[in-house]
């Protein structure tokens, strides 16, 4: 159970930072001389980070097959791995993943420049066949549908956050030729709208799973972790607001920016190490 705990973490980690940084690349840097100078740091960590996405999925399969078998040398059994991807709903989904995380690394590494819809397509691919294979999958029909939409939407938010964090961090440790106040004034406006979609979407996955506002018993595993996760989007929503706010007056100096950047990445970090814990708890006592 830790080391499906620990992969899940690394593969959330990796699949949305590559994919907000991405999507934000053109958004906070509209220039295109700005943007090729930043593909030069950019493009072989975003080729590091499609790597570990693959291992990474691959073992989440082979952990998975090994969970659903009950013992570890089924992680190893090709026909229980096969089973998993043919026979059941995650490893149908999990199939789509890895093709995409395969080709979108293959993109990656071509040296040749490709068209930028190409690897953020493969990319949300990726992100989209995130959602079905948690808690999502719990429910069928429509209401199970709306739930996997929820999910996705609310990963959405999240890399966006995170992808774009990680490119302020990129752009504040060279800051030569980039217009910083601006580009985090852009990012403060993307962010707010972010850190409310985040809020709004895990409220509806609680509400639907645990059938209230909040999980009880308040002492269980998930209620825990949750109240952890809670507390943590809480301080980047504070976090947010302050930078927004000290910004739009002028009235923080850049080295201070660059550490509440920091800080904010890192409390995301520790949200999503909160879900990869979360996903693999019940969010409902079991009797």
């Amino acid at each position: 159970m830790s080391a499906l705990v620990v992969v899940r973490f690394v593969h959330f980690c990796v699949v949305l930072l590559v994919f907000g940084t991405l999507v934000f690349r053109p958004l906070l840097l509209g220039d295109a001389r700005q943007q090729a100078r930043l593909r030069q740091w950019l493009d072989p960590l975003l080729c590091l980070l499609a790597g570990i996405g693959l291992i990474t999925a691959v073992a989440w399969l082979m952990l998975t097959a090994a969970d659903m078998a009950g013992n570890w040398q089924s992680a190893l059994n090709s026909d229980v791995i096969m089973k998993v991807l043919t026979q059941t709903f995650f490893g149908k989904a999990w199939f789509v993943h890895l093709f995409a995380s395969l080709v979108l690394l293959m993109c990656l590494r071509i040296p040749m420049r490709l068209p930028t819809w190409l690897p953020l397509g493969l990319s949300t691919v990726q992100l989209a066949t995130l959602a079905p294979v948690g808690h999502a999958a719990m429910l069928s029909g429509v209401p199970g549908a709306l739930l996997m939409l929820n999910q996705l939407v609310h990963l959405l938010c999240v890399a966006g956050w995170m992808g774009a964090l990680m490119l302020l961090m990129i752009i504040q440790a060279r800051p030569a030729g980039y217009d910083l106040r601006g580009t985090l004034l852009r990012f403060s406006g993307y962010g707010l709208v972010l850190v409310a979609g985040i809020l709004v979407t895990g409220l509806i996955n609680v509400r639907v799973l645990t059938g209230a506002l909040w999980p009880t018993p308040m002492d269980s595993g998930f209620a825990l972790v949750l109240a952890v996760k809670a507390s943590i989007v809480a301080c980047m929503l504070a976090l947010a607001l302050f930078n927004r706010a000290a910004l739009a007056n002028q009235r923080i100096a850049l080295n201070t920016l660059r550490q509440t950047v920091l800080v904010e990445w890192l409390l995301g970090l520790g949200a999503l190490a909160a879900v990869s814990l979360l996903g693999t708890l019940s969010p409902v006592p079991l009797v």
